[in-house]
């Protein structure tokens, strides 16, 4: 399911243009990563949480030179998805 396949389904269900459901939901990502960017972790009860992972510092391989490559610790996002979303899917996917 795409962005816009999203936009389209809560615009029909709600009746609201597509218009402003596209503008709520490009605040709503923004607002997501303008937090997660300043290190916060974003709790959406019911459904998940958008969370850092912190990455230690690690020896990887450039294969192609064969030589070893010191790669930095770091963060990365993550979503984890709350227990009733889990049930849910679960439930539906088979």
């Amino acid at each position: 399911m795409t962005k816009a396949e999203i936009v389209s389904e809560i615009a029909v269900k709600t009746g609201i243009e597509k218009v402003a459901i596209q503008a709520i939901i490009e605040e709503f990502m923004g607002v997501v990563k303008e937090h997660m960017a300043q290190g916060e972790n974003v709790y959406l009860r019911g459904f998940g949480s958008f969370i850092i992972k912190r990455r230690a510092e690690k020896i990887g391989r450039n294969i192609s030179k064969n030589t070893s490559v010191v790669v930095p610790a770091h963060n990365i996002p993550a979503f984890k998805p709350a227990k009733p979303f889990m049930e849910e899917v679960k439930k539906r996917v088979k």
